[in-house]
């Protein structure tokens, strides 16, 4: 008598199911650019997620290209498509700036695929918006033609809502007097593609206005990001502490910015203007930093030492 053996392989098929039939929850945002904010962008293995930008893509910076991909094709000018690459999770940080010299920056989340999805939902499509925050407009009396050491003709200004007419028209007079400046003196910082050049610092209440020049001395284009401005020190140390010192640094919010152009060509000058809030009082070992920084090199910036009591201006008022 021969015994047969029957092997129940449709007890297999629910469970195969039941693994790749996780349901997704996809999500369109609409987000208005800002500079000091990071959008957060939350990704799934197996799904290819588009960022679309208000205007033509220049530049697109990934942390970490073996985690994560990111695409952009000319014949779509104004997207950038990005998915995971692993299956593990992975966090990294996105840089995407625009022709016009806007930047935004972005956190890539991706839960990965082990186990059970949570029910977090992933982001198919984030459209970027620009508010009449951000002006675009010729700057006044340039020369013509391109000369080594003259700005170009594009200009970016970013306000904060609640701004003061006050400070925005103290941003214009820095601003028209900074670029009226032919031959700034320019600080050279090895190993960098740019110098620097810094000019007034006014003080209106707790309000500062930093003016400063930026020249591509080098024989490669540069992009610029928005200016930051830090408060660093080292850290106090207690008696019964044994360890050296360590460093603090804290970012101050920017009240408002301007800024002539963020791509610059060989020999070209970017000339900007920062109104920040200064705190009333900081430690001995703290300094005030005007940051710097090539949207390439954003973890290697320029910092500029920055006077904490400046002089008070009260003729723009």
């Amino acid at each position: 008598m021969k015994l047969r053996w029957f092997i129940p392989l449709f007890g297999l098929f629910p469970l195969h199911l039941k693994a790749s039939e996780v349901p997704v929850t996809p999500r369109v945002t609409t987000v208005v650019i800002n500079p000091a904010q990071v959008t957060p962008l939350h990704l799934r293995p197996e799904f290819e997620s588009a960022i679309r930008m208000p205007e033509e893509v220049s530049s697109v910076i990934l942390g970490s290209p073996g985690t994560f991909k990111a695409e952009h094709n000319e014949a779509e000018p104004n997207y950038v498509y990005v998915k995971p690459t692993t299956k593990e999770p992975a966090q990294s940080n996105l840089l995407i700036a625009t022709k016009s010299g806007l930047h935004v920056s972005l956190e890539l989340i991706s839960d990965g695929a082990a186990g059970v999805y949570d029910k977090r939902p992933v982001d198919f499509l984030i459209e970027y918006r620009v508010t009449r925050s951000f002006l675009v407009s010729p700057v006044p009396n340039l020369p013509a033609g391109p000369e080594i050491g003259q700005p170009r003709s594009a200009e970016i200004s970013v306000t904060p809502q609640g701004t003061h007419p006050e400070t925005s028209s103290a941003l214009d007079n820095e601003y028209q007097q900074q670029v009226r400046i032919n031959a700034p003196r320019w600080t050279k910082w090895e190993g960098k593609q740019i110098e620097t050049s810094l000019g007034d610092t006014r003080q209106w209440n707790n309000e500062v206005a930093i003016s400063y020049s930026i020249l591509n001395s080098s024989t490669e284009p540069v992009e610029i990001v928005p200016p930051q401005i830090q408060i660093a020190g080292a850290k106090l140390k207690k008696k019964k502490e044994k360890d050296g010192k360590g460093i603090i640094s804290d970012q101050l919010e920017i009240r408002q910015y301007r800024l002539s152009a963020t791509r610059l060509e060989p020999g070209e000058r970017a000339d900007g203007v920062v109104i920040f809030d200064r705190p009333n009082f900081k430690q001995s070992t703290e300094k005030l930093f005007l940051q710097i920084a090539q949207s390439d090199r954003i973890d290697q910036p320029i910092l500029i030492r920055l006077p904490f009591t400046p002089a008070i201006n009260a003729d723009n008022r």
